[in-house]
């Protein structure tokens, strides 16, 4: 027998002045059943960091041809592909060929670096790439958040962001790895 997603429904508060975008996010993620609390809370990072009416969930680890998190325009073009972790360097160009802007979050500690050392020399020629890390210290904290049902707010100023549930501040600073020419949140 085949085991469900689990669902979680997070209200997500976002002021981000770097964009000038406030609006307050009713999120309904439906969790699969190898989906860590860390990937599933960048993912919320992700929705955070390029927030936008018409950003949306993709199927991610369910789907090879859809991104964890997409932006399409209005006529159906693919505005913006965002994947998490350490996704292989032919479905990032492949992306990059579907999608005005790729954007890759990428966190994992040494993983990351390793993954980055082993992709770089192929992704580079990629104009319309982004790749970011978050530091494994703010990803453990934000796992540490994940509920069921959760009410976060999300800060984002200077390029410094904090996600704030309760009493609890966590402070992340997206490291740009690589950034592209047509790059803005």
């Amino acid at each position: 027998m085949a085991i469900n997603a689990t669902i979680y429904k997070i209200e997500l508060q976002i002021s981000d002045m770097d964009r000038h975008y406030y609006a307050t996010h009713a999120l309904t993620l439906a969790r699969h059943p190898s989906e860590t609390d860390e990937r599933m809370m960048v993912r919320v990072l992700a929705f955070a960091l390029y927030a936008d009416e018409r950003l949306e969930f993709g199927k991610g680890l369910s789907v090879d041809d859809e991104p964890d998190l997409w932006r399409k325009e209005r006529n159906g073009d693919i505005a913006q592909w965002i994947d998490l972790g350490h996704p292989d360097p032919a479905r990032i160009r492949k992306a990059c060929g579907r999608a005005g802007q790729v954007i890759v979050i990428n966190y994992g500690g040494r993983g990351a670096d390793i993954w980055w050392d082993k992709s770089a020399s192929d992704l580079k020629r990629s104009r319309n790439l982004s790749v970011i890390d978050i530091a494994v210290g703010a990803v453990d904290a934000l796992a540490a958040l994940a509920e069921r049902g959760l009410r976060l707010q999300c800060l984002i100023q200077d390029g410094h962001v904090q996600i704030i549930s309760g009493e609890t501040v966590i402070g992340i600073d997206p490291q740009p790895r690589m950034t592209s020419e047509s790059a803005g949140r």
